[in-house]
């Protein structure tokens, strides 16, 4: 069973389409692994719905069709944002409760929502909002905790925490208030005697150095403890999203996901970055950015296949490169940088078959070097990837209307990998 973990290139699922689950969460059930995030569009950003992944091995998905799909109306209908979407098992009911962020396409009517299932085989029933007594929780970025005596948590933008009531569909309490002004994208875990509170600053879409909080006690006082990733990494060019217990063969350990978003095809181009949580009392790091991870081992993994170099580096629209090989898959490296743009992928077969059709970001305000495309694994064969400049980039503007993202539309790669490549063996075409 694969159990390496690939970060900040797509995943693909059981049809080579993307896996697109933004700003979500992971449970497990029994053996089998639940992400759960934003289905994301190409081009304007609404409600679509909230998808649904399974996987064993964290390496491998499938998907399993939208966990919430779009309302009639209401507040996650037609016009609307739906954004955070977090999943908790309930022990106390065995319900499957879900929470989010659902919004107008302005962002100026945020509530926090509810859904529930009795099956995660089946699609979750929205409730509406979520009630704090007795009115709805007005609130936008959000995330969950459950503690370890399975007391959940909602925690909001600036650092609100919430504790929820027995059946997780309603507030009971505010904890505390405030911790985090200026912060969204919150995440919590608890570890050995401390609370860890992770958020991330408002720089719309862009990346930045997300930092944490500490506390004994989840009421507080909490205590800003700085950066957990080295400053100016823009925490590995991603932002927080989730903290997940994961069961190694070294013990449980915390892992980070978080989304490496690429507005606006987010759908296509964002990737996620999974790696572990080093905790040391209320110390708290990921002190290196690992590509290839065995989630298992909690080791990096490094390629094994010779690097073949390339050099193309092109802002000029629709020059390609063609990339032939034999063998059951290929891996691109290159370049982002803040002069990045879109690159198209297309994989073909031996008959000249499309096999997949992707997009690839080449954009980051903090250079990159490394990984940029892992194809699916293939049959043994001939093959023929295809890299063409699209002449297109992200740009946004946030909501005071301050520019962000690339400023040209360069496409640059460094080299290629063969995987699994076996040259005496002979293959038919």
């Amino acid at each position: 069973m694969a159990t390496v973990i690939a970060n900040g290139v797509p995943w693909y699922d059981q049809h080579n389409n993307p896996v697109n689950a933004k700003a979500g969460c992971l449970i497990k059930v029994h053996d089998t692994f639940h992400l759960f995030g934003e289905y994301k569009t190409d081009d304007v950003n609404h409600f679509i719905g909230f998808s649904h992944y399974t996987s064993v091995d964290l390496a491998t998905w499938r998907y399993e069709g939208l966990a919430l799909p779009l309302q009639k109306s209401g507040l996650l209908g037609p016009n609307r944002i739906g954004e955070r979407v977090k999943v908790l098992k309930n022990p106390n009911t065995n319900q499957f409760v879900m929470l989010m962020h659902t919004d107008d396409l302005g962002y100026r009517d945020p509530y926090i929502g509810v859904a529930v299932t009795d099956d995660l085989a089946h699609p979750f029933t929205f409730l509406g909002p979520l009630l704090y007594q007795g009115q709805p929780v007005r609130k936008w970025d959000m995330g969950t905790f459950v503690d370890q005596d399975g007391t959940a948590y909602l925690l909001t933008h600036e650092g609100n925490i919430y504790r929820l009531a027995a059946d997780y569909q309603s507030v009971v309490e505010c904890v505390a208030e405030n911790i985090a002004v200026g912060g969204e994208s919150p995440a919590m875990f608890h570890q050995g005697n401390y609370y860890f509170a992770l958020f991330s600053n408002k720089t719309s879409w862009e990346r930045n150095d997300n930092y944490y909080l500490t506390a004994t006690n989840i009421h507080g006082p909490w205590h800003l403890q700085g950066t957990f990733c080295p400053r100016g990494s823009l925490t590995y060019n991603s932002q927080s999203s989730f903290v997940f217990p994961l069961a190694t063969k070294k013990g449980i350990i915390p892992m980070y996901m978080g989304d490496r978003w690429s507005f606006p095809k987010q759908a296509a181009s964002a990737t996620q970055v999974w790696l572990p949580l080093t905790v040391n009392a209320n110390h708290l790091s990921i002190p290196h950015y690992w590509e290839n991870w065995d989630w298992q081992q909690v080791t990096p993994v490094k390629p094994t296949s010779k690097i073949i170099p390339l050099n193309f580096n092109c802002n000029q629209a629709q020059q390609t490169i063609d990339l032939n090989f034999a063998g059951t898959g290929i891996i691109v490296s290159g370049s982002t940088t803040p002069h990045g743009g879109y690159g198209q992928f297309i994989l073909k077969n031996a008959t000249g078959q499309q096999l997949q059709n992707t997009t690839i970001d080449f954009y980051s305000l903090v250079a990159s070097t490394g990984q940029r495309y892992i194809s699916p694994k293939l049959p043994e064969g001939h093959y023929q990837l295809i890299i063409k400049t699209t002449g297109e980039h992200g740009v946004w503007f946030d909501k005071a209307g301050h520019r962000f993202g690339s400023d040209d539309f360069f496409v640059t790669l460094s080299g290629y990998q063969i995987r699994e490549q076996q040259p005496d063996r002979k293959v038919t075409q």
